[in-house]
């Protein structure tokens, strides 16, 4: 018979995160066991297993403009869309993921930024695709939706881990998922999926909502406020 193979029970702190107005960020935390078959913990001497958790938001439609200097003046000068990359990616592990897996292994489960599946959408030389991936990837971690954190996980006796991810201000709504890998000696034992809710709340979602199901109405409330703060401003400058 088939050696059994160990399982993941893997859970996260928060399933629903509320953004309203004074939305600063979020830390969750990932954590679960790893049950090993019969019950048992890991041996002594045995070698242990690592873990890694990767959290990711939905996909979505991306347009990179690179810049060149003219003349001293910096334009567009070539550009690259993106059919589905990560709105937001981060990576947690108990060790560097280049000391857990190969190459080959990474990018089937897309273990690490430079191992992303971007999908653009025309083809292009290696080498150009090359350096808009690094620019688009270079860009998401400027503004902290992408990032690595090795060494992040924490294992407890071979058996119970955890792990603290920061999710931003600038996070994009949608579902998200967490992902648990249980790694040794370089395979992928076990995997794991909790998915994740990121909602507008308050009036922020009321924005949202309206703009998208009552478009029309939307845009003329939208004149209407404008119209009567700038009408207000005025009244007020004509008075002092």
């Amino acid at each position: 018979m088939a050696q059994a193979k160990p399982e993941l029970v893997p859970d996260v702190s928060q399933r629903d995160i509320e953004i309203a107005y004074s939305f600063t960020g979020a830390e969750l935390l990932l954590f679960g066991a790893i049950l090993y078959p019969g019950g048992r913990a890991p041996a002594a001497g045995e070698k242990p297993a690592d873990v890694v958790v990767v959290v990711k938001g939905p996909t979505e439609s991306v347009l990179v403009r690179e810049k060149s200097k003219v003349a001293g003046i910096w334009v567009n000068a070539d550009q690259m869309r993106y059919r589905s990359a990560p709105s937001f990616y981060a990576i947690a592990s108990s060790r560097p993921i280049g000391e857990l897996v190969d190459e080959r292994t990474r990018a089937i489960y897309e273990l690490g930024l430079d191992s992303l599946q971007l999908s653009p959408a025309s083809a292009a030389a290696p080498e150009v695709q090359a350096r808009f991936d690094r620019g688009l990837v270079d860009l998401k971690r400027r503004n902290r939706l992408f990032y690595e954190a090795p060494r992040a996980v924490e294992i407890t006796d071979g058996v119970l881990y955890r792990a603290r991810l920061t999710i931003p201000a600038r996070v994009p709504v949608g579902r998200f998922t967490a992902e648990t890998f249980l790694i040794r000696d370089g395979r992928v034992l076990a995997a794991a999926v909790r998915p994740i809710e990121i909602r507008k709340s308050g009036f922020e979602q009321f924005v949202a909502t309206s703009a998208e199901k009552q478009s029309i109405l939307y845009g003329l409330v939208a004149v209407g406020v404008s119209f009567l703060f700038g009408w207000g401003a005025g009244a007020l400058w004509r008075r002092f």
